[in-house]
């Protein structure tokens, strides 16, 4: 394990324990309440995970231009906004804080990851362009804050807008809290394609929104 990923490895120890965390029941219901898109839950999820994920982003943003580039409060915020989504519309599940906050240190890992690669290819456009060696966007990317573009609820249901009938009838199903079997007895094929077919179409409406969420699953 190199430096950086030893001392990722070390604040999430650290932060899990500090966090005074609800356990079994407490913790399934705040996450129902999430789910069920209560604001009041997410803002308690938001005050208890935020300062973890922040610490995290900072660790893995080694270079110097992305740093200038990449707030980590943008991106926290981006990765709190995908979480909320998805949860909502039957995509992730988490039993335990420990499930959670790897889950959403999975995704400002993905989210880091695709803005790096926007801005290197950005600066290979702009090489192209002037034939600099060495030139750094001076603007971040739009998608570092989707709180800048609309609230969780209003991008829910953008989100909710571009899913084809079969994928929001899917979503709407997982939401109210039915297992995936249940559903593929009722739809056909199994539950893992049922799955798949959920994430692969909340990662493309989550692309085509310029949330950056391509890596999310």
């Amino acid at each position: 394990m190199d430096g950086g990923l030893a001392k990722l490895s070390r604040f999430l120890q650290t932060d899990l324990r500090g966090l005074a965390v609800p356990e079994g029941q407490q913790f399934r219901d705040l996450i129902r309440r999430v789910r069920d898109r209560d604001s009041d839950a997410a803002r308690e999820l938001v005050e208890r995970y935020e300062s973890a994920i922040r610490r995290v982003i900072r660790i893995r943003l080694r270079d110097a231009g992305m740093r200038r580039l990449l707030d980590s409060t943008d991106i926290c915020q981006s990765v709190m906004a995908s979480f909320f989504i998805r949860t909502a519309l039957g995509q992730y599940e988490v039993d335990t804080p420990q499930q959670l906050l790897n889950l959403l240190t999975a995704i400002a890992r993905n989210k880091l990851a695709n803005q790096a690669n926007r801005l290197r290819a950005k600066r290979r456009d702009i090489r192209r362009e002037t034939g600099a060696e060495d030139q750094t966007p001076q603007v971040a990317d739009d998608a570092s804050d989707p709180s800048e573009q609309a609230s969780a609820r209003e991008l829910l249901e953008k989100v909710r807008g571009r899913l084809d009938p079969r994928e929001l009838y899917l979503a709407e199903q997982r939401s109210l809290g039915r297992g995936w079997q249940e559903l593929a007895d009722e739809l056909g094929g199994t539950d893992v394609a049922l799955r798949k077919k959920l994430t692969r179409a909340l990662n493309r409406v989550m692309a085509d929104l310029g949330l950056g969420d391509e890596g999310d699953d």
